[in-house]
């Protein structure tokens, strides 16, 4: 075997029982899970076929990787980044979506081949349907391997899975949120996207969520791999709750961390794009692409939602409330990692 074939995590299978009761709730996997390494990473079987293709995916010096566990603030921060990184050029942005521009590495994981089957089905009336449920379907790394730099890469890989020479090759920025309000948003997209399909009520998912049962969990054990890299040259660290509260400074922050220079004015109208309202509201941004091939169920909401910090408190009963607290304070012992804006 090649290197090319190395993975020197072990990769296992979860429990039948187990197996029969998650599938019963996602109805978009239909084969089962596994959990990867030391700390048992979460993902659909299909990451089997992929582990050893993007751990090791060559890494280019232009690359710029934008990385969170799901529904972090991903979009939005891959759009402040990609507009940073390219002199803000608002006429591309405009004119070419931010799923085009930034390929998502690992989502083809999540595409079972029976779903794809279907999907194929449902657009066999249009070839140009079909070329775009191809790129969108396809393994990231053959993807990215024909992509010309610099390439823009977004990913919900913790580090440990990535290549282990990212960090020391090109740029990363990483965005964490606070978990509540994560599983919420979470929660909403697994209904809409049909490779997830998830059938489930709120507190079902939830508690997936916390026993580390659902993609790309442990939750904090992501978190923390970026954290304690954040002194990285190559590593930027964002929190969700900082680019919410106070925009301009963070978009400070991602200039001086890719070397731009950017005028007070320049900096406004650039807020002024990011803002949640304009955000909702532009297609480039707004994953229309997965509804047009039906892979996105167009639902009560658009891929960008609320965008509110604290918004789990609609959602959660007081049950909830004390797990998650007791949840969060229990991972965060070992740790320095804050969210601005918790006293725990």
């Amino acid at each position: 075997m090649g290197s090319e074939n190395q993975f020197p995590l072990e990769i296992e299978d979860v429990e039948p029982g187990l197996t029969k009761t998650l599938l019963e709730y996602f109805t978009g996997e239909m084969t089962g899970f596994v959990r990867v390494g030391p700390k048992k990473y979460f993902f659909p079987q299909k990451y089997k076929q992929e582990a050893a293709k993007i751990y090791n995916m060559p890494v280019r010096p232009t690359d710029v990787y934008v990385t969170s566990y799901p529904r972090s603030g991903t979009t939005w921060t891959q759009e402040l980044v990609w507009m940073i990184a390219n002199d803000l050029d608002y006429e591309t942005s405009n004119a070419i979506p931010l799923t085009e521009r930034y390929p998502f590495l690992e989502f083809s994981i999540c595409v079972h081949p029976e779903n794809k089957k279907k999907f194929i089905e449902e657009n066999s009336h249009s070839k140009e349907n079909l070329e775009l449920l191809e790129a969108v379907c396809q393994p990231g790394t053959d993807l990215l391997a024909a992509t010309t730099s610099p390439r823009f890469i977004k990913s919900h890989m913790p580090l440990s899975l990535l290549p282990p020479t990212l960090l020391d090759t090109a740029k990363m920025v990483y965005v964490a949120r606070d978990p509540r309000d994560v599983v919420v948003s979470f929660y909403h997209l697994n209904r809409l996207m049909r490779t997830q399909g998830y059938t489930g009520d709120f507190k079902t998912y939830w508690n997936f969520f916390i026993k580390d049962l659902h993609h790309w969990t442990p939750f904090f054990e992501h978190l923390k791999e970026a954290w304690e890299q954040r002194d990285h040259p190559n590593m930027l660290f964002l929190f969700y709750e900082e680019l919410s509260k106070d925009l301009p400074t963070s978009v400070r922050r991602v200039a001086k961390f890719f070397d731009k220079q950017y005028t007070d004015e320049e900096i406004d109208r650039l807020c002024d794009h990011l803002s949640i309202d304009n955000f909702k509201n532009n297609k480039s941004v707004n994953y229309d692409v997965m509804k047009l091939l039906g892979i996105l169920i167009p639902g009560e909401q658009a891929f960008i939602r609320k965008g509110k910090a604290g918004g789990w408190r609609d959602y959660f009963d007081e049950e909830m409330t004390e797990q998650g607290e007791k949840w969060i304070a229990d991972n965060l012992r070992d740790t320095d990692l804050r969210f601005p804006h918790m006293n725990l």
